[in-house]
């Protein structure tokens, strides 16, 4: 039986989706190919958070910009481990720019992908990072084998060991009474000009749909107020 299979019957996903999910629009907005098995198991659950809550995946259509897989949250966290391993404030175990944030948990561990071999996205295997701590966590696969693992037991993450046993179950996300908006740009800009802009210096870009955050972050740079 599949990854998927197993935990489709630790924990069954809610009803089924209705509409797919354009992952091509998705990987291009994000710059990258991604795993097959994410693929498979963001269409099959949707958004939400597994372990009686507890870890949360991050998902293209996530309820806020904070679980939003191209949202801002990954590349935060990357500028966030980044200035961390330059300083030597915390340990970082590996380059930053080989981490993608793909989660998190309540007590403020995050979850990634180790993007190596960086065009074999299906050979990534998951990390997991304290919270403002030196312990640091690899398993040995992808993303839904690491959820079996930790949902059925058979899985020690010392990061998650004052839980005693997570629940197998998967909670979907709720959308918030009121609106998280992605901050401005300090004045309004034509996004014409911006895609014009990026395809000129090299930078992949959707042809439509919200501009990514790191170009949108590259034009800033370049076209200071």
């Amino acid at each position: 039986m599949s990854d998927l299979g197993v935990l489709i019957r630790l924990c069954p996903p809610p009803q089924p989706r209705q509409a797919p999910i354009d992952w091509e629009h998705v990987e291009a907005e994000l710059g990258m190919r991604l795993p097959e098995d994410y693929k498979v198991l963001a269409s099959a659950y949707g958004p939400g958070s597994y372990g009686g809550d507890h870890i949360s995946i991050y998902h293209p259509e996530g309820v806020t910009l904070y679980v939003n897989l191209t949202g801002p949250m990954p590349e935060r966290i990357r500028e966030h481990l980044q200035r961390d391993y330059d300083q030597g404030t915390f340990p970082v175990e590996r380059n930053p720019q080989q981490l993608f944030a793909i989660g998190g948990t309540e007590g403020g561990q995050k979850l990634f992908w180790i993007t190596e071999p960086e065009n074999e996205p299906d050979a990534w295997r998951i990390t997991v990072s304290q919270e403002k701590g030196p312990l640091w966590f690899t398993y040995d696969g992808n993303l839904t084998a690491f959820l079996v693992a930790v949902l059925s037991g058979q899985l020690d993450v010392p990061q998650f060991r004052n839980l005693h046993g997570l629940p197998a179950d998967f909670t979907p996300g709720v959308q918030p009474p009121f609106e998280v908006g992605d901050p401005p740009m300090s004045e309004p800009v034509n996004t014409e000009d911006i895609r014009d802009w990026a395809r000129a210096n090299g930078l992949r870009i959707p042809p439509r749909g919200r501009i990514p955050r790191k170009v949108r972050k590259a034009w800033e740079q370049a076209h200071p107020a």
